[in-house]
């Protein structure tokens, strides 16, 4: 589907109807919208602190709409220019006199109020941006010595659990900060472990992080041998955190398709339906992958307008 709305902006895309009216995430994380406009900023960006700053602040809240308002009323973000009070006023007055939603539905964020002691969610994790900033950790993670010691840094934040710090950890790997391979390590969230228990009725004394590495490292002669196309992204194959991700989709898939196949949580439907945004997208993709080129080459026409997506 993502390679058809390349070449073809009017569809149809698929003939399947639990693709066609739910909202999926592209099979590599790299190429959804808000991974985009993530590592866009990231790389107008030098200063580590900045990078870190910025990337953080954007993935709390995982709303480009957040992110651009705070931008467009701050006349532009930075970390030098941080004041705790100006964004929390402009957060509140998003939320309770605009009645703009300021948090994505892609997931729950704790509040962190056990922590901070603030009343309102934004406030707490506005407070913990100032911690993590004041406490240097994007200095130790720059020193970081593995992928793996990334996450750990980030579960150290407060109320940050292991999804999340693990998701913070591949969005801060996209930068120039940190630069370790995506197949070093993994960790299975809620909606991967949901779907892994779906396709296998058991995985013995294999852990959630033992099947997803399987899948990444058997997948060309998986395909092969059911006769499927090797997804592949300007050369680069599905990383550990693309196949984590697909096993959320395709418990998301098997609620609608089979839902009396309840998994671990029980649920049964797809929360969010698909609605397409009208705003092109220009796909940017870290320079260290060297693949942007090779992405824009499938739809040379277009390149000038933006793609939509």
């Amino acid at each position: 589907m993502f390679l058809r709305r390349l070449k073809n902006e009017d569809g149809p895309f698929t003939d399947d109807p639990v693709l066609a009216l739910n909202r999926f995430t592209n099979v590599f994380r790299a190429s959804d919208r808000v991974s985009q406009f993530l590592i866009r900023l990231q790389y107008k960006e030098e200063d580590p602190s900045e990078i870190f700053f910025k990337t953080l602040l954007f993935k709390i809240f995982n709303k480009i709409e957040t992110y651009c308002y705070l931008e467009n009323e701050m006349e532009g973000i930075s970390y030098k220019d941080f004041s705790f009070d100006k964004y929390n006023d402009l957060l509140s007055k998003r939320m309770l006199e605009e009645k703009k939603a300021i948090y994505s539905a892609a997931y729950i964020m704790p509040s962190a109020g056990n922590f901070f002691g603030h009343k309102m969610k934004h406030t707490n994790h506005l407070a913990l941006i100032e911690g993590a900033m004041s406490d240097g950790l994007h200095l130790r993670i720059q020193d970081a010595k593995s992928l793996e010691e990334v996450y750990t840094l980030l579960l150290s934040l407060p109320s940050i659990g292991s999804f999340l710090a693990f998701q913070y950890a591949i969005d801060l790997n996209y930068s120039s900060i940190i630069g370790f391979s995506e197949m070093d390590f993994v960790v299975a969230g809620p909606g991967a472990k949901n779907g892994i228990s779906k396709c296998f009725n058991s995985i013995g004394d294999y852990s959630y992080e033992d099947v997803i590495r399987l899948m990444a490292d058997e997948q060309e002669s998986e395909c092969e041998r059911i006769g499927v196309t090797l997804p592949i992204l300007g050369g680069r194959s599905l990383q550990l955190i693309d196949c984590q991700n697909i096993f959320c989709e395709v418990d998301k898939y098997l609620r609608a398709t089979h839902p009396e196949l309840s998994g671990l949580t029980g649920r049964t439907r797809i929360k969010q339906k698909y609605r397409p945004i009208n705003t092109p997208i220009d796909f940017f993709f870290p320079p260290k992958w060297n693949i942007t080129s090779k992405i824009n080459m499938l739809c040379p026409i277009r390149l000038k307008e933006g793609i939509y997506l």
